[in-house]
């Protein structure tokens, strides 16, 4: 058996980005034990692919707003310890950035990452026993397939799998969910553009959803929510049972979020609405049915957010 250990902190999109090439590697090489560094509040997620044999979470987030505090230098020195304590075959660090790489520097075993010409941080290329050479202008799920097997010694098949198993679904009627929340407020589309699609979904008989993270996200789904009735706003939860409700949808509709990519992960058909981004490079992927609007140019309008679903849901 070989023992290989997967780096890949963070963020959400990212780690979703990352399952592909876990399910590539399980199918190629026989007898594969993955194990993966991830950030402590995506370690559930990560958790949810069937062939991770072990989650180690790191906390660098939360540690650098505590670096005075004794409980975070011994959680440091507890997170040192067990990801010191196996021998691993390979470390793969496909995050490519000096903090992911000074964690598989501390990992026991061959050190493989991106060179230098394919990373953001050409440092990180330094603490690599062997690097290899990514295009750098190529989509994240394929950046990190190749990663993976060239570090491995295979080659990606042409299939995006992501290797998540699509959980029982209680009797709940149809429902779509709506992810407004995103990382910048450049990515975010109108409130009035999310009412008229949720009236809209509402009354084609698909009930509204509306997750959120953030206490400013808790509030704008409160005001969408009371402008569309019959919606219901979702409790704040664990990012597997958000993952659960997602992978249960009749549509999600997203801006450029992580929790967009689940969709695109568990094939639920998906319009993806982009405001000020491009979605070439991290757009959602996957083998289900799909639609991606607006970009760098400008967001589309509620219109053709609503055209894109009333085809996707047939």
């Amino acid at each position: 058996m070989s023992d290989i250990l997967i780096i890949k902190t963070s963020s959400l999109g990212d780690v979703v980005h990352q399952m592909p090439a876990m399910t590539d590697a399980a199918r190629a090489v026989p007898g594969l034990r993955l194990s993966w560094v991830v950030e402590e509040s995506f370690a559930p997620l990560a958790q949810l692919h069937p062939s991770v044999a072990d989650v180690i979470p790191v906390a660098t987030r939360r540690w650098r707003s505590k670096l005075a505090a004794r409980a975070t230098w011994r959680e440091i020195a507890d997170f040192n310890t067990r990801l010191r304590e196996p021998d691993f075959d390979k470390v793969i660090d496909t995050q490519g950035l000096i903090r992911s790489a000074v964690i598989a520097w501390l990992a026991h075993g061959e050190r493989h990452g991106y060179d230098a010409g394919s990373i953001r941080e050409p440092l990180a290329a330094r603490f690599y026993d062997v690097t290899h050479t990514v295009a750098r202008d190529l989509h994240a799920v394929t950046r990190n397939r190749l990663l993976t097997g060239l570090a491995l010694g295979y080659q990606p098949p042409a299939e995006i799998d992501y290797g998540l198993i699509r959980p029982a679904r209680a009797d709940v009627g149809a429902y779509a969910v709506l992810l407004h929340g995103t990382s910048r407020t450049s990515k975010e589309w109108r409130a009035e553009d999310w009412v008229e699609t949720g009236r809209w979904l509402q009354g084609r008989g698909v009930q509204v959803v509306l997750p959120w993270g953030t206490e400013a996200e808790r509030q704008l789904s409160e005001r969408l929510c009371s402008a569309i009735a019959g919606s219901r706003v979702l409790p704040r939860q664990r990012l597997d049972l958000t993952a659960q409700v997602i992978a249960n949808a009749a549509l999600v509709i997203g801006v450029d979020t992580g929790l967009m990519h689940l969709a695109a992960a568990y094939r639920v058909p998906l319009v993806g609405i982009y405001v000020s981004t491009d979605p070439g490079l991290t757009g959602p992927v996957g083998s289900g049915p799909m639609s991606v609007l607006g970009g760098k140019s400008g967001a589309p309008s509620a219109r053709q957010a609503i055209e894109a679903a009333e085809t996707l849901l047939g």
